[in-house]
């Protein structure tokens, strides 16, 4: 099947989901795309969402935003969920300001 391409207009790169796959404890592989990432008080965390592949794969209703934190061992880097509650909160925050230009982001409680 022959791919219809066209040029992009200049200046603007071919989008390129940065894809990761995340095993649950039942062994159960998930795969997400990482939307941000941004540093905080030396620590490293990323935005992600459920990947899905082309716009019919997508889901109806909205797709809940998970928040990670990199942390590393002597394997190398890892992707972890956020424990304490007052640091979630205020990276929640972060994400909400970065994103909420590009997406519709319900309001973070407040703590």
């Amino acid at each position: 099947m022959a791919q219809n391409s066209q040029p992009l207009p200049e200046g603007q790169e071919e989008y390129e989901a940065d894809i990761i796959v995340l095993e649950d404890e039942e062994g159960t592989e998930h795969s997400f795309e990482v939307i941000d990432a941004v540093d905080h008080k030396g620590a490293r965390y990323m935005a992600l969402v459920p990947y899905a592949e082309g716009e019919e794969a997508l889901p109806e209703e909205d797709l809940d935003l998970v928040l990670m934190k990199v942390n590393q061992d002597e394997e190398g880097e890892y992707l972890d969920l956020i424990d304490d509650d007052e640091e979630l909160y205020e990276v929640g925050h972060i994400f909400e300001k970065r994103l909420s230009e590009f997406f519709e982001i319900e309001d973070l409680p407040e703590r």
